[in-house]
């Protein structure tokens, strides 16, 4: 709109409102400031903690438990319920701090015209209507049209990814499908101004500016990860089919006319035996260790589950500024005119025009600051002329100027020549020819300019003229004329060194990267083509071209595109959704304002840690901290080692509790006396399966683990024969014990009980030996790579020897000393488990090999 419909809209004038329309209209709209969604109180995110079906099961056990006169095991199982619960609530409690960092953001004061005069007000209290001032340094305090600019430059890359400052205007702007990088007559809140002075009529505050929309869209719920997913699903299953198992065990105990409350201690130790508690402990600590692990490789965690996840993603939807390139303009091609003359020294008109039509400061340490785009072209002029580049700046001090318009397009200064004046022009290639006379007119500038710009290069000309006076009045009229063309430099956001390998290892491992960035299109794609990302049949996409589509084409149409280019918060957003909806696991990396619901919305948001803001961080899931896309591919093996290891103490876990669920349901069948007891049972959950299950968090990664593709997205937790395995061995190793009790008490042992408890003990330890790797036989892998692992297995072997033999143990545990025999008896018994899983991954080998 022009300023005049704008000013009429709003209620306001050139002179801005007045303080009692202002204070009218603050109690009509509420403050300039973003709204939290209703927060959970603590008590409450605590309590929500046990709403998991598992929990609730293991809760009713230890209550039971307790009822009948066990309350040790009511202590022990509610201690680890407790544990789990105090681990859940840390997590969410600390998650919730993306709103925060948003309202940190906001400028907390801003000089308005009210009553017509200058006034500094608190941001909260702009509203629509009111006449902002803004010059260098500001942030802006809410979405401005701008209704007066003077070399008005605003850096908005938190906002539109953007490393380029934006030259502001006030001209009026055709289409309303603009996108937000291209809106050069506006200031949006939170963004900087960086150079220059102007004014703006407030549009929107609060909730309702661009910032304030990103805010709306941190409140939707987080995703879930697979992992939770995973076990969400297997932990229901699981718990109905212990509930069945329990109910048939004590229907079976009353018909075969046994002690009811002796069945009912029975189904109870089958609850306590089938539920493995011990379980959400151990995936936590084997997250919080690869976490550890992680941040050693500069990948720090904020979330648990994302160590996890990354092993499971397809697609890492990658911001461009910052992430892929160096975030630094960088000159990388240069064109000097064929002849021209030469100044003082034997310096070129170009050289002199690098170095001198400049308005980069240096600071105390030697640093350049200033505009971007500038502090390039000098470094470039300083490598070029070296020591001679200080005698140049000084030789021929500035005496005038005309500073940089975004009508001119060029900035334009004149220097003390001896006795004559140097005028040097700067500024786009169409610019620059406009000044120049005829007889300078050359298409091979303008070919230069479409080539490089094709290659996502900006251009830069330069030009120059020897005067002998300077006009009365320096204006571009009587200075911009009669200009000679000393050269061009283009320049570009240098993609970072290590980026093309990371790529390419993305792509080994089955996960497709794709650029989705603010910057314009040609930057995009050009960058795109040097990395790898954009390949042939790729295709690119601009915000105004997804915006047109619907749900279904963009659907159709999502896993073909590779760049997308101008694109807003809402798109971000819509990209990861639709990718998600094509039941892909999704990373979003980014580092700035306008990341940051994109990320929170995707099953791992990466933010990076150096050029990041608060806001990206805070709703990530994990930080680069050396801001390096390669951290990422590092961090993919890690996770997907992770998964791995997880797998195993699932397996695990799971056997040896489906072992003691066959070894309790089947004996009463058998016509055996109950084998364990519930304290021996929650002892072989806690201890055996534990310890070595925890140790089994830090095996090596498998050696094809970055050659296989990401597990889809719907894959089980047991696929792969995990769950055949866990059925088997652990109907064998329930045979083994039930085996041994039989013939135990044949032959009278008095205390066939420890025997029992013994040979499932040391029976389990076999197995965690041998499920070390699903590939590799034990001893070509190597016993002693995994010393955690041994040692666990030692350790434990030790404590179920100080069970059997020490006389305070045999109280508790209701154990009793065995003979130097018995025990050998025990392991040897033990040691074919060992035997028949090394024996499955020779089966499974010839298998492969006949594939």
């Amino acid at each position: 709109m022009h300023i005049e419909k704008v000013l009429e809209l709003t209620q306001s004038s050139p002179k801005g409102i007045s303080s009692s329309d202002a204070e009218k209209r603050l109690q009509e709209q509420g403050p300039n400031s973003l709204k939290e969604k209703k927060k959970i109180s603590p008590v409450m995110i605590f309590l929500l903690q046990f709403r998991d079906f598992m929990i609730i099961v293991l809760l009713a056990a230890a209550v039971i438990s307790g009822f009948i006169g066990d309350v040790t095991d009511t202590i022990i199982i509610i201690t680890i319920i407790l544990l789990n619960s105090i681990i859940g609530f840390i997590q969410e409690y600390r998650a919730e701090k993306a709103l925060e960092a948003l309202k940190k953001m906001a400028s907390s004061h801003a000089l308005v015209l009210r009553d017509g005069q200058p006034k500094e007000i608190l941001a909260e209290d702009l509203v629509t209507g009111d006449l902002v001032l803004l010059e260098a340094g500001n942030v802006i305090p809410a979405d401005l049209r701008l209704s007066e600019t003077q070399s008005l430059l605003l850096n908005e890359s938190a906002l539109t990814g953007e490393s380029l400052a934006s030259n502001k205007n006030t001209a009026v702007i055709d289409g309303k499908d603009t996108a937000l990088g291209d809106r050069l007559n506006m200031a949006y809140k939170t963004t900087l101004v960086s150079n220059g002075r102007g004014s703006g009529i407030v549009v929107s505050t609060g909730m309702q500016t661009e910032i304030g929309r990103i805010a709306n869209m941190l409140q939707d719920n987080e995703t879930e990860t697979p992992l939770k997913k995973r076990m969400a699903d297997f932990g229901r299953k699981l718990s109905y089919i212990i509930i069945f198992i329990c109910i048939l065990l004590y229907a079976i105990g009353l018909i075969r006319g046994e002690n009811p409350l002796q069945m009912l201690m029975v189904s109870i130790s089958l609850a306590v035996a089938a539920i493995p508690e011990a379980l959400p402990a151990l995936i936590t600590i084997a997250l919080a260790m690869g976490a550890r692990k992680m941040m050693l490789k500069n990948a720090l965690i904020r979330k648990l589950p994302a160590v996890e996840t990354l092993g499971s993603i397809s697609y890492i939807c990658s911001d461009k500024t910052g992430t892929l390139t160096m975030n630094k303009m960088k000159v990388v091609n240069m064109e000097a005119a064929d002849e021209g003359e030469i100044l003082n020294g034997n310096i070129t008109p170009f050289l002199a025009g690098l170095a001198l039509n400049q308005d980069v400061k240096q600071s105390n340490n030697a640093a350049l600051i200033g505009d971007p785009t500038e502090i390039a072209l000098v470094e470039i002029a300083k490598e070029k002329l070296q020591q001679n580049y200080t005698s140049v700046v000084e030789k021929f001090p500035r005496v005038a100027e005309l500073p940089f318009d975004s009508d001119r397009k060029c900035m334009t200064t004149i220097h003390a020549f001896g006795d004559k004046f140097l005028v040097i022009s700067k500024g786009a290639i169409e610019s620059i020819t406009k000044g120049l006379s005829s007889s300078e007119l050359d298409p091979k500038w303008e070919k230069f300019s479409l080539d490089w710009a094709g290659q996502g290069i900006r251009v830069i000309a330069y030009s120059y003229k020897i005067i002998n006076e300077i006009p009365k009045q320096v204006t571009s009229e009587s200075v911009e004329n009669g200009m000679r063309i000393s050269g061009i430099a283009g320049m570009i956001d240098p993609p970072r060194e290590e980026i093309n390998s990371s790529i390419n290892e993305c792509k080994t491992a089955g996960i497709r990267p794709v650029m989705i960035t603010g910057d314009h299109p040609a930057t995009a794609i050009a960058i795109a083509r040097q990395i790898g990302i954009l390949e042939q049949g790729d295709l690119a996409m601009t915000g105004p071209e997804l915006e047109s589509l619907t749900d279904q084409e963009f659907f159709d149409r999502v896993e073909l595109v590779s760049v997308y280019a101008r694109v807003s918060p809402e798109q971000k957003l819509r990209i990861v959704k639709a990718l998600q909806s094509k039941h892909h696991f999704v990373t979003m990396t980014g580092d700035g304002v306008n990341d940051a619901p994109s990320l929170k919305a995707a099953d791992i948001g990466v933010a990076m840690g150096i050029n990041g803001t608060d806001v990206s961080k805070e709703a990530a899931d994990m930080i680069l901290l050396d801001d390096n896309f390669a951290t990422i591919v590092k961090a993919v093996k890690e996770g997907r080692r992770i998964y791995d290891n997880i797998r195993k103490f699932v397996k695990y876990i799971l056997t040896c509790n489906g072992a003691e669920i066959w070894t309790i349901f089947l004996a009463p069948l058998l016509g055996l006396p109950i084998p364990l007891l519930p304290i021996q049972i929650l002892w072989i959950n806690l201890v055996t399966d534990g310890l070595p299950g925890l140790a089994l968090a830090s095996e090596k990664a498998e050696k094809d683990i970055m050659q296989r593709p990401p597990r889809p997205s719907g894959e089980s937790l047991f696929a792969g024969g995990m769950a055949i395995h866990i059925v088997w061995v652990g109907m064998l190793m329930a045979a083994i014990t039930l085996i041994t009790e039989a013939w135990a008490i044949r032959y009278e042992y008095a205390h066939w009980q420890t025997i029992v408890f013994t040979v499932l003990s040391l029976s389990q330890l076999g197995h965690v030996l041998a499920i070390r790797s699903e590939k590799e036989f034990l001893f070509r892998q190597g016993i002693f790579s995994n010393l955690p692992l041994l040692g666990a297995v030692l350790l434990t072997f030790i404590l179920q020897l100080i069970v059997i033999y020490l006389p305070a143990a045999n109280i508790a545990f209701k154990t009793e000393p065995l003979t130097l025999n018995e025990l050998i008896i025990c392991i040897v018994a033990s040691a074919v488990l060992f035997h028949a899983v090394e024996f499955e991954k020779w089966v499974k080998s010839l298998k492969s090999k006949n594939r």
